[in-house]
């Protein structure tokens, strides 16, 4: 190799380097302001939150250093070395959070609920993790227990389900804890003493971030990373001030020896405050939860070399000032600013606390959007707008339900210790059922020995179970809040999953039977007209019942039937070239083909112009592939009856496909080389379409897809008349027809079934209705109505 070859490919390494660093460190920024805000806030309150009620009265410079020490050790050893050394590791193809990792469980091992699991879902190339072994793995004891017991499979998705709601009332109580505790510092230098109107401050703002959020942030987002590292420097330079003035000797409480001094000192007040001290990691679950926005390499950089060292300092310096100013501990924050700083410092603080609350509450609406993936919360309308952040879904009920629960919890309470420890409760519970859903991950997904999990469970467990019984002496101080809220969501969680599994069960159990369709022959018993017909159904096998029960009240239906199954399969997200998944019903005479949508529980199903387009391209290349017999596009499994294929390389190319307005649809103008396709409908229905489209001059204005018949020469002329039919169907138009269930619990069920069944059928009638989440045009619907008795 020349010498210039060698020197050409070291320039490229060296270019190529370089803008991985780049990528690396502009990731890292950006992550300082979605990931990391509720955690950097966390100084505003934490030393007032220890020292509160008897330990008021327990304040010397040992007292002191021992709750550094306690702080310095929890932030190592829960935000350091188990989430931004192991727990980052555990992600599900890069996604983070309680739902990432039950996917993961649910991928290794049967314990999924989804009833409509089928094969080849299993070769979707993100069903596995890069890198993993997809050889044969001997399973383990565990893995045996759990898919043989179902109740064991129940079981895990209730502890799953408890996490999730945890992560809701965070995203609740978060926003309040953080704007009550900004608002505070006014008593310092507005001299405002009265409570009541620091709540009602505060319950303002609290609405105006709720508002901010329904407006979306995507104009102001670039603001977020350098607000929270303006915030950092901040506290870094006031925490090395107090340091360098007050006591520099406090470097000595890193010593864990001090946190024996302060259990010395304060007894079992110490250990009845210690959920004080659990505040400090507060925010640390977002940089796990949040993690699919960025990657671990770059999280891990910002919360090594920024994050941790300024809550270090920052927590350090406040343990220096409050060492020589111990009657300062109510207030420690702002009483350990400058006087000169206090104003800038408070505007830097406000605007870090609704930084930090728009991503705790985009957060919340992320799980809630997962759990409806898995079939665990009531349909909701997710928005996807250039207002948001990319990736980020606004969900409009949970933000005002979220808005609600702060206001009330800020009003009713008004004190900051108290909502600390509604919120300190509601994050080690969710700290917990990650450290248990870690443990399974390890045994079942990453195949360690079980010693390792056990070890890993005993050490974190036992750290937050230790948390956790001091938490228990706050019940009554506030610490009832998540309880009863989780208790709220939990029973609306796991009966909507009921509800909705038992329904799916009688929709198998009713289904028509393949010999009866058989039976009708070609026309169906019925009158064939043009166009489309989607009939959307949860079955991923047979034909509903709902489709013979529209054809009993009216006896037609169009040329091509298509079953659209839209589910969800336990990974983040699905490739679009791997999305549809097309079979045939019935012989080809009788046009009626199923196709399956596959979403991951991170993907957004947006049912725009692109969806029909899609479906008409997939079910075309499903009629070729099925002609020439090509067994290598094909997966292979066959579900029942439908042969389903996957998509191939030579998808787009089948049929032409063009933009034109409605003019020129009308104009029925064709592309050169394309074959010339007569319109079936009758000239009334043809007047009546004209007449629409005048009295709607929005449908005018827009560009419609049209596809158009390659000129091709086929082998079974069969192909070409399904391709022309299949066009002509689709430029006809097409129908959207769902049912419009009504469940009631059958009369002798038990009172507990009947209860269930009934909150299931009244949150359906009051939640969004499927029309709506699967983002149907109302002005192609067709609802037919369903009674089940379960």
């Amino acid at each position: 190799m020349s010498s210039d070859a060698i020197s050409e490919r070291s320039a490229s390494a060296v270019v190529e380097r370089k803008f991985q660093y780049r990528q690396l460190l502009f990731l890292a920024y950006q992550s300082l302001g979605f990931l990391f805000g509720d955690l950097s806030l966390s100084p505003l309150y934490v030393y007032q939150s220890i020292f509160s009620g008897r330990l008021k009265h327990v304040q010397n410079e040992d007292a002191i250093f021992g709750a550094f020490s306690l702080i310095f050790w929890t932030l190592l050893i829960i935000s350091l070395l188990k989430y931004a050394l192991i727990m980052l590791s555990a992600d599900d193809n890069g996604e983070g959070g309680v739902v990432a990792l039950y996917s993961q469980l649910c991928r290794s091992a049967k314990l999924c609920l989804l009833p409509n699991h089928q094969a080849s879902d299993e070769e979707l190339s993100t069903y596995r993790k890069p890198g993993s072994s997809n050889g044969s793995i001997p399973s383990s004891p565990l893995k045996r227990f759990i898919e043989k017991h179902k109740n064991t499979k129940m079981a895990l998705l209730i502890f799953v389900l408890l996490g999730a709601c945890m992560a809701i009332c965070v995203g609740a109580l978060m926003p309040a804890i953080s704007v009550l505790s900004s608002v505070e510092g006014l008593k310092i230098e507005a001299k405002i003493t009265n409570k009541s109107m620091v709540s009602c401050i505060s319950c303002v703002l609290l609405i105006g971030l709720f508002v901010m959020q329904h407006r979306g942030s995507y104009k102001v987002a670039f603001v977020f990373p350098p607000v929270i590292i303006l915030w950092l420097l901040t506290i870094f330079m006031i925490g090395i001030y107090n340091i360098i003035k007050w006591n520099p000797k406090v470097y000595q409480a890193l010593s864990p020896y001090y946190v024996y001094k302060f259990f010395m000192l304060t007894g079992k007040d110490g250990w009845t405050n210690l959920g004080g001290v659990f505040l400090c990691v507060t925010g640390t679950e977002a940089m796990f939860a949040d993690l699919g926005y960025y990657r671990q390499t770059p999280v891990r950089v910002a919360f090594y070399c920024i994050i941790y060292p300024c809550l270090v300092l920052q927590y350090m310096g406040q343990a220096a000032f409050l060492s020589k100013n111990l009657s300062a501990v109510p207030i420690s924050f702002y009483a350990s600013i400058p006087d000169v700083l206090f104003w800038p410092v408070f505007v830097v603080s406000a605007l870090a606390v609704i930084v930090a609350s728009q991503a705790v509450i985009a957060s919340t609406f992320s799980v809630v959007q997962q759990c409806h993936a898995f079939e665990c919360f009531p349909r909701v309308k997710g928005v996807h707008s250039r207002r948001w952040i990319p990736g980020q879904t606004y969900i409009p009920e949970i933000n005002w339900i979220l808005m609600i629960i702060s206001l009330a919890v800020t009003f009713g309470l008004g004190d900051k210790n108290r909502i600390g420890y509604a919120y300190g409760i509601a994050y080690l519970i969710l700290l917990f059922v990650t450290t248990c859903l870690t443990s399974l991950v390890i045994i079942l997904v990453w195949h360690q020995s079980p010693i390792i999990a056990l070890a890993f469970a005993l050490f974190f467990g036992s750290i937050e179970i230790i948390f956790l019984s001091s938490y228990c002496t706050k019940i009554p101080k506030g610490g009832w809040i998540p309880l009863v809220l989780s208790a709220v969501f939990m029973v609306v969680m796991y009966v909507w999953h009921y509800g909705s599994r038992k329904k799916y069960l009688l929709d198998m159990h009713d289904k028509i039977s393949m010999r009866s369709i058989l039976g009708l022959g070609p026309s169906l018993g019925i009158v064939r007209v043009p166009g489309m017909g989607l009939i959307y159904t949860e079955l991923a096998t047979g034909v509903p019942a709902s489709f013979s029960h529209f054809l009993t009240n009216l006896p037609a239906f169009y040329q091509v039937v298509v079953f659209v199954c839209v589910k969800t399969v336990p990974v983040p997200c699905v490739p679009h070239e791997e999305r549809y998944l097309i079979g045939r019903i019935g012989p080809k005479s009788f046009r009626m083909y199923r196709c399956i949508v596959r979403n991951g529980y991170k993907d957004v199903y947006s049912h725009e112009n692109d969806f029909e387009n899609d479906l008409v391209m997939s079910i075309a290349e499903f009629i070729q592939l099925e002609a020439e017999g090509s067994s290598g596009n094909a997966e292979g499994s066959v579900d029942g009856r439908m042969a389903v294929v996957r998509t191939s390389g030579k998808f787009g190319t089948r049929l032409l496909m063009s933009e034109s307005s409605a003019f020129e649809e009308r104009n029925n103008t064709n592309l050169p080389g394309a074959l010339t396709l007569t319109s079936s409908k009758s000239p009334t229905l043809k007047r009546l379409q004209a007449m629409y489209e005048q009295e709607s001059p929005e449908l005018n204005t827009g560009r419609r897809i049209r596809f158009e018949l390659q000129n091709v020469i086929y082998k079974d002329p069969r192909v070409k008349e399904e391709l022309m039919e299949l066009v002509e169907a689709k430029r006809t138009g097409a129908a959207y027809v769902i049912g419009h269930s009504h469940v009631k619990a059958k009369w002798n069920s038990t009172f507990i079934k009947k209860f269930a069944i009934n909150l299931y059928s009244f949150l359906r009638k009051n939640c969004r209705s499927p029309a709506v989440g699967l983002n149907i045009p109302q002005i192609s619907l067709i609802k037919v109505g369903m009674n089940y008795h379960v």
